[in-house]
């Protein structure tokens, strides 16, 4: 299970390991459960999939450790959402376009992977609520953090929530596009490849798969 993953993702847990180990010696309690929940969080896709005995890309939780990381650890502990006005943008637009991707991914497994019988549009919407939903659900957990921990995930209220929720839109519609531009043979950037590994690497799902 851990064999599989990038070094990048490898390198992110067992830096959270070690400040969490140090905020233990140095009594630093909210550093340290701030820690944990990024690991937990960061580390729930791989157990899920594998209970789901669904084979994900190294790339994919890469994707989604670097965002856990990003949005949880270094946002809140070394305030980046503040130093840097285009972090925010970069965390939930980026994210929106892998779970796009991954919204696509799901619904044509219910397809088994028949890309020619498969409705391009609605598989691509489908993959974008999907996304959004995501991102909607992401919203609903940084507003349990501060409500519950007295975290400032959400920094100025409404405007943050609403902002974040366009650019999870954004990024859905192409992350889902990209899907779509699959479908009709014109993905391009290395996403087809990405697509495709998944489709090989899971076969059950994509019986009716035909590169």
């Amino acid at each position: 299970m851990f064999r599989d993953q990038t070094w990048l993702a490898l390198l992110i847990w067992l830096s959270l390991v070690g400040v969490t180990i140090f905020a233990l010696t140095q009594g630093r309690l909210p550093l340290a459960f701030v820690a944990l929940a990024t690991l937990g969080l960061s580390m729930a896709p791989m157990f899920v999939a594998r209970w789901a005995q669904v084979h994900v890309p190294p790339s994919f939780m890469a994707a989604i450790v670097i965002f856990v990381g990003g949005t949880v650890f270094l946002g809140e502990v070394f305030d980046f959402y503040e130093r840097y006005w285009w972090w925010d943008i970069v965390m939930h637009g980026g994210s929106a376009i892998g779970f796009g991707l991954i919204g696509f991914l799901l619904v044509f497994m219910m397809f088994q992977g028949d890309k020619f019988n498969a409705p391009h549009v609605a598989v691509a919407f489908f993959g974008a609520c999907f996304a959004i939903a995501i991102g909607a659900l992401w919203e609903v957990f940084e507003f349990s953090m501060d409500q519950l921990f007295g975290f400032n995930m959400q920094k100025s209220g409404l405007m943050d929530t609403m902002g974040d929720l366009i650019m999870d839109a954004m990024g859905a519609l192409i992350g889902a596009g990209a899907g779509f531009a699959y479908l009709k043979g014109k993905a391009y950037g290395g996403v087809g490849s990405v697509i495709d590994e998944f489709i090989r690497k899971n076969p059950r799902f994509f019986k009716r798969w035909r590169k």
